[in-house]
Parts: C-alpha cells; structure tokens; sequence
C-alpha cells in the first residue's frame, strides 16, 4: 500500500515542477494542512501577470473531496495575499486540472466535491491556467 502523505507529496512536487517548467516562480508551503495553526495552501505561483494560491488534490479515481473549512481557508488566504485561489486535481493516469472554489460542486453536508468526469469536462488545463491556450471561462476572478 501506498502512504497517501507520500502519494500527496509527490503529486505536488509533480505540479510545482510543471509550473516551474511554465515560467512561474513557485513554492510548495511548508507544512501546509500539518505543522502550523494557520491554513496555508499547498502551493504558490506568480509570473509577475497571474499569482495562484493553489490547493492540491489527487485520487486514484474516485470522487474528490474538500472540506468547506479547507476552501474557506483558500479563499480567505488568496484574498488577503493577492492571489487567484485554485483547486488543481489529478486523477491517476490524467493530467492536472484547476478550478476556481466557486465553481466547485457542493454537497448537502458543505463539502466540495469534483468527480473525475467533471475534471476531464469543465476544468481547466495546464496550458489555460499558464496563458498558453485560449481557454477562457465567464466571469474569471
């Protein structure tokens, strides 16, 4: 079995390097969701055009999960930083895709959830999030 702490780290290690290799100066937060009282997001990332508060979320293929909390704590640190708050998720064998929190299903309980065909439909990709396609959605903050 495969630690999910391990998993996690690599997968954001993954995304940090292919921001990198996009011309974004980026950091992982140290100890981001563990060692500190405040909520810190998994990863920052600007290009002196676009800065990203960025949490990260992978899965093997079932649905992923958010607490409403972890989405508050996003939101509210991007505000107060400057940045655009965004969701990435991978599932196993895809690629990386973000999502703005508002866009990000509900449920009943105030969680947010993103089903692995809602990523592959509605997300935005890589190249979108980085300015290399003209993907583009309504009413982006």
């Amino acid at each position: 079995m495969v630690n999910v702490n391990a998993k996690g780290d690599r997968r954001e290690r993954e995304l940090v390097n292919l921001l990198d290799e996009n011309g974004f100066a980026v950091m992982r937060a140290p100890a981001s969701g563990a060692a500190t009282d405040r909520e810190l997001p998994d990863v920052l990332a600007g290009d002196a055009e676009s800065f990203y508060a960025i949490e990260a979320k992978s899965s093997g293929g079932d649905p992923i999960y958010l607490t409403g909390e972890e989405v508050e704590a996003l939101v509210y640190f991007s505000r107060n930083f400057g940045a655009k708050p965004r969701i990435a998720v991978r599932f196993d064998r895809e690629d990386w895709y973000f999502f703005h929190p508002g866009d990000l299903h509900v449920t009943d309980g105030g969680n947010y959830r993103v089903k692995k065909e809602t990523a592959l439909a509605d997300g935005e990709d890589l190249d979108a999030l980085v300015g290399h396609s003209t993907q583009a959605r309504l009413g982006e903050s």
